[in-house]
């Protein structure tokens, strides 16, 4: 009897709390509906969107802010960006408009607008161009990705050039380049932020057939995925899975 009262009662409580915080606090009634439809998921987001605003100095309750707001509502930035492009056609909105569709997956309606935000400055801006590129190869349209990459000035930041030779191993690798996309990836790996680069390499090295040594990058992987927080795991939960899941298959083997 406790237990079931323990399963059923908390979320409905947990409900009611929520609904009454939302009306007497005067925040936007649409929340009743996720918290009454979808308990857990609901009342957790709300929790963190519209209870937490006080924690906002917290790096970990802003990420989580971010990662809830994204998942109710993915399009949000994507109008946002819209509204601020007709309110000033500048450059920078195009560009703004254009990260947003990219990011919500729809990289065939982002690349226009890199393309008139590119044609609109009177110097190359390599930043965009790398975006548009990478678009491109999203979109499956990998010839312009490669043409548009190679014809990129090389950026006179670290990072920035890390991301444009990250993005030129991958168009390499995909057209059967792969000893050009090796030598990119064992220079990059090391000084980029994140595990993209080095998962990427190891996937690189399992086509190769050189399974020690992606174990031992997979390794590097499972040892510093190892010193993140949940929510710094989730964000890239996918590409951790893979990472763990060929490690096993190769400490298997």
């Amino acid at each position: 009897m406790i237990m079931l009262l323990l399963i059923y009662g908390i979320p409905i409580l947990c409900q009611v709390a929520c609904v009454v915080h939302c009306i007497k606090m005067g925040r936007n009634q649409i929340w009743i509906w996720p918290i009454v439809l979808f308990p857990v998921v609901g009342c957790i987001a709300y929790f963190i969107i519209e209870v937490m605003p006080g924690m906002q100095g917290n790096r970990h309750v802003r990420t989580m802010k971010a990662q809830a707001a994204k998942a109710i509502d993915p399009e949000r930035e994507v109008r946002l960006a819209r509204d601020a492009l007709g309110l000033a056609d500048t450059v920078a909105n195009r560009i703004r408009l254009a990260d947003a569709l990219a990011a919500v997956k729809r990289p065939d309606e982002a690349i226009p607008y890199y393309r008139e935000a590119l044609a609109a400055q009177p110097l190359p801006d390599p930043r965009t161009e790398t975006k548009l590129a990478n678009a491109l190869f999203e979109a499956d349209q990998v010839d312009e990705a490669l043409t548009t990459v190679e014809g990129i000035k090389e950026p006179s930041g670290q990072s920035e050039r890390d991301k444009l030779n990250l993005l030129r191993a991958r168009l390499y690798d995909h057209v059967g380049r792969q000893d050009e996309a090796f030598d990119i990836y064992r220079d990059i790996v090391t000084r980029m932020p994140g595990e993209e680069a080095r998962c990427r390499y190891a996937a690189l090295l399992l086509e190769m057939g050189r399974k020690r040594e992606a174990q031992g990058v997979l390794e590097e992987v499972e040892d510093r995925m190892k010193r993140l927080d949940s929510h710094q795991r989730r964000a890239d939960a996918e590409m951790y899975r893979w990472a763990t899941d060929k490690l096993k298959e190769l400490r298997a083997g």
